[in-house]
């Protein structure tokens, strides 16, 4: 099994350069969903983010459909424009 990279809502920011605050209210349920793409250790209200996993989402959307600086993939095929 492959280790993965738990990032919190800070640390996301700076990889993906998005503002925090867009993060958790535009992408976070949207685009980034629990389960798959972040996770809630022990039940709690802290929630860390899956980077391989967000990596690997956005590489693919952009080789399947070239969409553009600043375009996020959503789950349901429609694409959010940051």
């Amino acid at each position: 099994m492959t280790a993965q990279t738990y990032l919190t809502t800070d640390e996301l920011s700076s990889k993906i350069k998005y503002d925090v605050r867009t993060i958790r209210e535009r992408l976070k349920d949207s685009v980034l969903l629990e389960g798959v793409h972040y996770v809630r250790p022990f039940g709690g209200r802290k929630i860390l983010f899956v980077w391989e996993t967000i990596e690997r989402d956005m590489r693919v959307a952009s080789i399947h459909q070239p969409l553009g600086m600043g375009a996020i993939p959503m789950a349901n095929g429609a694409v959010l424009h940051g």
